[in-house]
């Protein structure tokens, strides 16, 4: 069948709209019509050649729509079904699966290649053989996916809500949640609140935290940071970090979350700054893949026994935490509509990113015309 999709072909290049061939699902696969896609960073930093992708890709990792056809051995969803796409995919058998580690799931390590389980590229073309970004490729009206990256959701749920938590809700949700184990009536520190951080924020408070600073250079997300509970906003590091001296009477924070567009040496330096002892830095933003950006004094790590981790997908555990946040949307303990800023049609998915590049947004929402 035919499909149009977003391509990038090499990087530093605007997005191609093309029409692709699309085969059928096989053993373990889904046909899925995506209905909404989210217009999420990461899909920047294979754009631009930050994270090293096979070309050429269809982007877009964020995604949600209905089960339209599946393959032989599929028994997590069936045709009608209503789902949300998992940037990561979890097979449920592999160590960490197995573990409850679902981030880390062994499939997971082909996501910038682009390929189903077993090296198949369902999607070609022009070029040949065209990658999906995660697995997904969400800019594109249709696409064959692995059973393991879908999540079934109730058809009650909005699916232009839901789209987002496939990656940007649960990655920043779980980063304070669960990587940084924010504990009732601490200080949380956020980096950077754009999709990410937002998010962070919001995880920050579920999980009672009595001060929540956050920081961003940008006004419209300083806004939407106290919109989502953050209690004290800046744009500048400096007079955060006097700030979380004095509500914490000199004992500083006791997590830090970088979510910045990019994670620099200057931002972990700040947050490792403002964390006190027995302290964590949770860096869940992205950079170069070779790029360094953590340069700290080890004897004040050793020390103040401070921590400074890496956080994938919020430690989360797709099947598991996807359809809670669901859950506490649909109650009203969780905002999601306010995250939206804008929604892009494919032809737009340009327009989407510059006015992602340019602040404009907290998220945008690309809507697939059928």
């Amino acid at each position: 069948m035919k499909t149009r999709a977003a391509v990038i072909y090499e990087t530093g290049k605007p997005f191609v709209i093309e029409e692709l061939e699309l085969d059928a699902p096989r053993e373990g696969e889904v046909l899925i019509k995506y209905l909404y896609a989210g217009l999420c960073h990461s899909d920047v930093h294979v754009a631009h050649g930050d994270l090293e992708a096979r070309l050429p890709m269809v982007l877009g990792h964020e995604g949600a729509g209905i089960v339209m056809e599946v393959g032989p051995g599929v028994d997590r969803v069936k045709p009608g079904d209503h789902v949300v796409c998992s940037m990561i995919p979890n097979c449920g058998t592999c160590r960490y699966c197995a573990t409850g580690r679902q981030s880390l799931c062994d499939i997971g390590a082909q996501i910038l290649e682009g390929y189903l389980p077993g090296g198949r590229f369902p999607m070609t073309g022009p070029a040949g053989e065209y990658g999906a970004m995660c697995m997904l490729g969400t800019f594109s009206q249709y696409g064959v996916i692995h059973q393991n990256s879908t999540i079934r959701v109730d058809d009650s749920i909005p699916l232009d809500k839901a789209v987002l938590v496939g990656c940007g809700v649960p990655t920043g949700w779980g980063s304070a949640v669960y990587s940084a184990n924010v504990q009732v009536g601490q200080t949380v520190a956020v980096y950077g609140v754009g999709g990410l951080g937002a998010n962070a924020v919001q995880g920050a408070k579920h999980a009672g935290a009595k001060n929540i600073v956050a920081i961003d250079p940008l006004e419209n997300k300083l806004e939407a940071a106290t919109l989502m509970g953050a209690t004290h906003t800046f744009a500048d590091a400096g007079e955060a970090l006097d700030a979380i001296t004095d509500l914490t009477r000199g004992q500083g924070a006791d997590s830090a979350i970088l979510t910045p567009d990019l994670v620099t040496k200057q931002i972990v330096t700040d947050a490792f700054n403002a964390v006190g002892k027995d302290g964590v830095v949770v860096v869940v933003g992205l950079n170069k893949l070779m790029e360094p950006t953590i340069e700290l004094p080890g004897s004040i790590l050793t020390l103040f026994k401070k921590t400074v981790k890496g956080s994938l997908f919020g430690d989360c555990n797709p099947t598991y935490d996807i359809p809670r946040i669901l859950d506490l949307y649909m109650s009203g303990n969780f905002k999601l509509d306010e995250l939206v800023t804008r929604t892009y049609t494919l032809d737009e998915v340009n327009l989407g990113y510059d006015d992602l590049l340019d602040g404009k947004n907290v998220r945008g929402v690309l809507v697939h015309e059928h």
